[in-house]
């Protein structure tokens, strides 16, 4: 059962992929095209308290989350941020950063704060269409195992 980070999120629409102890969703609010929410779906409240399983696994789809942004952003360097002061449940937002635009179905995402932290404020707002089109590319992706 999704916890209530997970459907703040939009779980389950905006489900990339879910893993044992993970969920990687498409972050409807994009600062940069591309920006994820891996929201752990263990009971925990603490980063301490994610369980030693959690951890191993946490390695695994990092490498593969930087694998499958590089492949559609070409990022140049990717920030996790776990900021959790409105959402509680252990998550890291995932950010990839690069100087210039990239586009997705027509529209342009700037990194607003390249090259000093990400401007979280001032996020491009997908059409609910864009929103599944952009989650179902990623989705394939992930499945494919493709970085391109």
């Amino acid at each position: 059962m999704a916890n209530a980070t997970q459907k703040k999120f939009g779980h389950p629409s905006s489900v990339i992929a879910e893993t044992q102890h993970w969920s990687i969703q498409l972050r409807p609010a994009q600062p940069t095209l591309g920006s994820l929410v891996l929201i752990c779906t263990q009971p925990v409240q603490a980063f301490g308290a994610v369980s030693p399983a959690a951890f191993v696994e946490l390695q695994e789809i990092i490498a593969r989350i930087e694998k499958l942004l590089g492949g559609f952003v070409s990022y140049q360097r990717i920030n996790y941020l776990m900021l959790m002061m409105v959402d509680p449940d252990v998550h890291f937002h995932v950010i990839p950063r690069y100087e210039g635009l990239r586009e997705f179905a027509g529209i342009s995402f700037p990194d607003k704060g390249w090259p000093g932290p990400p401007t979280l404020g001032e996020a491009v707002n997908l059409p609910e269409k864009d929103l599944f089109s952009l989650t179902a590319l990623l989705r394939d992706r992930w499945t494919a195992g493709t970085a391109s």
